[in-house]
């Protein structure tokens, strides 16, 4: 018999990412610095442990038009499918179409910090997005209708106490176009919509781990992003 232990593993991993919080929002007193370190502590969570599939990046995101999101702080995008992803000086832009999920990073979770990360995400799901035609072996696939682009919040902390109460309840509800799906609260909790639409927060186990599990599930649901329509960015080339 083996010493491992299935259990073990999946609240070390969780105990990891908030003691890496927890040091990050004690150790550096500079907001903008100590907002990057936890941004960092998010992406290798989900760098290590999503499938390959899926890249992670603090990004913007543009799409055919010539229209920019804002810049977010995790975006999880396809490049197993995705033909191309801009770097220009350190900056990373991403096409519309490749993006599975995107979330705001925030030390803490408040009613200001749930309707920035709302309004944030509306302007990723503003973008337009193509879709063409799959041609396979069997013959040509019809376009693939447009994947709902996953959206969250993640922080160490809750100036809310209970951090799952009615005020946060309430700050979901508001929902300027860009509503929460799923989100962690690494302190206190995860949060999640379930298959009808309510909120689902687990009670008791590791909240990194089972946001980090209930987020595969999710990008499992959403399968593969649409194929590209490559020429319609080619055509900013002629103005």
């Amino acid at each position: 018999m083996s010493d491992w232990s299935l259990q073990v593993l999946l609240s070390a991993l969780h105990d990891d990412i908030e003691r890496r919080l927890d040091r990050a929002r004690r150790v550096f007193n500079h907001p903008t610095v100590k907002g990057d370190a936890s941004e960092r502590v998010w992406r290798d969570l989900l760098e290590s442990y999503l499938p390959k599939r899926y890249q992670v990046s603090t990004a913007h995101v543009v799409d055919s038009t010539g229209a920019f999101s804002d810049q977010i702080d995790v975006v999880v995008f396809d490049r197993q499918y995705s033909p191309f992803v801009f770097h220009y000086e350190g900056q990373v832009i991403i096409p519309a179409e490749s993006v599975y999920a995107a979330f705001e990073a925030k030390q803490s979770m408040n009613a200001a910090m749930v309707d920035y990360a709302q309004k944030k995400i509306a302007t990723v799901r503003a973008l337009k997005r193509t879709s063409l035609p799959v041609p396979t072996i069997g013959g040509e696939v019809p376009p693939k209708p447009l994947q709902h682009i996953w959206g969250g919040i993640l922080s160490f902390g809750s100036d809310w106490t209970p951090a799952f109460g009615e005020p946060f309840y309430a700050a979901l509800e508001k929902d300027p176009g860009g509503s929460l799906d799923i989100g962690c609260c690494a302190a206190h909790g995860a949060f999640w919509k379930d298959a009808q639409g309510a909120y689902h927060v687990p009670q008791g186990g590791k909240a990194a781990t089972a946001f980090l599990l209930e987020l595969i599930a999710k990008l499992q649901a959403s399968a593969t992003v649409p194929m590209i329509d490559v020429r319609a960015y080619a055509d900013w080339l002629a103005k």
